[in-house]
């Protein structure tokens, strides 16, 4: 059972969301620079910048070939 919940809990730790592979992920030409587009509340962000893009309730992965899987 050990062995099973190690690979599991490395698992976890391997695979872990980056702000950058986020749908919501944008250049702002204001600031010339990469922001979240979601309006966060205090206590999200203060989750996020804590633990990272895990813990983000808006978390989305962005694949940009979803679009041409759905052509083809």
């Amino acid at each position: 059972m050990e062995k099973k919940e190690k690979k599991k809990q490395e698992k976890k730790q391997s695979i872990k969301p980056d702000c950058e592979t986020c749908q919501y992920y944008d250049f702002d030409d204001e600031y010339g620079d990469y922001v979240c587009s979601q309006m966060l509340d205090e206590d999200e962000m203060v989750r996020v910048m804590e633990h990272g893009a895990a813990d983000c309730p808006y978390y989305r992965y962005y694949d940009e070939y979803m679009m041409v899987r759905r052509q083809n």
